[in-house]
């Protein structure tokens, strides 16, 4: 029987791993990047390619797989970051008080990646920590802080200052915080941001979500 030799190399640092958790970080490494940018597509194709009405059953789904590829790679924080946002995504579709506990589990996930390494992925986890903060209600509802909102989009814009989320994100709660002036610049660098390789529907998909805000500020 013909193996692919992709899936076979796979499958043997799979086994590799779950005998031996002290392998080199090296090793360890293509599985972990490999599962990451999986979930990665998923998300993107469920975000901005699936019907409206499809979305919130498919992200339950993935948050599901999410899940699981946190828990094959302890000690990394990126699968950390990608459950969060898919859990975060699964709570934006599903609406309501029902999507309270899923932000909830989204915070601590951010939170959790922090603990870890918070500058992994051009620290993306504050950048989504931040989004929650300023989305979600405030007390009694909820924990969302506009103040501290603030401070942890501005420390994820620190960390990458060019990156398309972090711009577009700190542009989008300028807007909802009253301070659209400010929010132009931020915005107009969220669309000429630099193209991330092998993220072409996302990069896509904030820029259009860029530019339609910035349609809304110039048009008041």
């Amino acid at each position: 029987m013909h193996v692919n030799r992709h899936t076979f190399l796979r499958s043997a640092c799979a086994a590799l791993l779950a005998v031996s958790g002290a392998l080199p970080w090296v090793v360890q490494a293509a599985p972990v990047d490999d599962a990451v940018a999986e979930l990665q597509r998923d998300w993107e194709v469920i975000r901005y390619q699936t019907a409206a009405s499809e979305r919130e059953k498919r992200f339950e789904a993935l948050a599901s797989r999410a899940h699981a590829v946190s828990e094959s790679f302890p000690g990394r924080s990126e699968p950390l970051v990608w459950e969060g946002i898919i859990v975060s995504s699964y709570a934006g579709e599903k609406g309501g008080l029902g999507a309270l506990g899923l932000v909830k589990q989204a915070k601590a996930l951010y939170e959790a990646a922090i603990q870890i390494d918070g500058n992994a992925l051009d620290g993306s986890a504050y950048n989504s920590l931040g989004v929650l903060y300023y989305k979600v209600p405030g007390w009694p509802l909820g924990f969302g802080d506009k103040a501290k909102a603030a401070e942890l989009l501005q420390k994820a814009l620190a960390m990458n200052p060019q990156g398309i989320d972090p711009n577009f994100f700190y542009g989008e709660y300028l807007v909802e915080t009253k301070q659209a002036e400010k929010a132009v610049a931020y915005l107009e660098r969220a669309v000429q941001a630099p193209a991330r390789p092998g993220r072409q529907v996302a990069d896509t998909g904030r820029r259009e979500e860029a530019r339609a805000l910035l349609e809304k500020i110039r048009s008041r």
